[in-house]
């Protein structure tokens, strides 16, 4: 019955915060997360990847001091890293890289798991190191939008998953608003993006291509296992 009790807390507690937050302008959403939790509860995490510039510059802008998790996996490409060092020093954020046991990463390397088991490979680099932050916050922020792929399409800007408070503040933000953002405020562009690159992820997993339609080489693997 306690267990009972505490699901359905949880779902008033979702549904509350959806409703007030759904409101808000993207802006407010990333002020007010910090009237409702504490920084230290707060877990952001950023893949500098094409779409990053935006979620990092409104971070940068409300709380300067917010740590943010990268996830290095050992595979990024080169374009990635140098962006990821160039929004760092402009916008003086607080970045710490996160990594896969060196055993567990050697491991895909000599065995090329990307080719094999893509599904394994994110989990050993990707998924497994962040799991292991996770039971120290309680809310875990992250960029995406809903028209990126079928599956951000059905979740909500607050989710219960896995234990922590998933909060999506650019959810419902279109492909259109996010680049008049990145006009008005003059944000930098990833590198790749100039060479046809729309999404980026692991240097040996992707190509060219509009949308997710690159990532993982164009397979019908469309996410990495992070927000599942």
């Amino acid at each position: 019955m306690e267990e009972h009790n505490n699901l359905i807390a949880s779902e008033k507690v979702l549904t509350k915060l959806n409703e007030k937050y759904r409101k808000l302008s993207v802006e407010d959403r990333v002020r007010e997360i910090y009237n409702d939790f504490d920084e230290q509860e707060i877990m952001l995490t950023s893949s500098f990847a094409t779409t990053s510039a935006y979620l990092l510059h409104l971070f940068a802008e409300c709380r300067p001091s917010q740590l943010i998790y990268f996830i290095d996996t050992g595979y990024h490409f080169k374009e990635t890293l140098l962006y990821k060092d160039y929004l760092t020093a402009v916008y003086g954020l607080n970045v710490e890289d996160v990594k896969a046991e060196v055993w567990k990463h050697e491991f895909t390397t000599s065995d090329q798991t990307w080719k094999t088991d893509p599904d394994l490979c994110c989990s050993v680099n990707k998924v497994e190191p962040l799991s292991a932050l996770q039971d120290k916050y309680k809310v875990w922020v992250s960029g995406l939008m809903e028209w990126q792929s079928d599956h951000r399409a059905t979740l909500d800007i607050f989710e219960e998953r896995n234990g922590i408070l998933k909060f999506y503040p650019l959810l419902d933000v279109t492909a259109e608003e996010r680049e008049a953002y990145i006009k008005e405020h003059l944000l930098p562009f990833h590198p790749l993006q100039a060479k046809g690159y729309f999404s980026v992820g692991c240097e040996h997993c992707t190509v060219p291509g509009k949308g997710r339609q690159g990532r993982w080489n164009n397979n019908p693997k469309t996410e990495c296992g992070l927000h599942l």
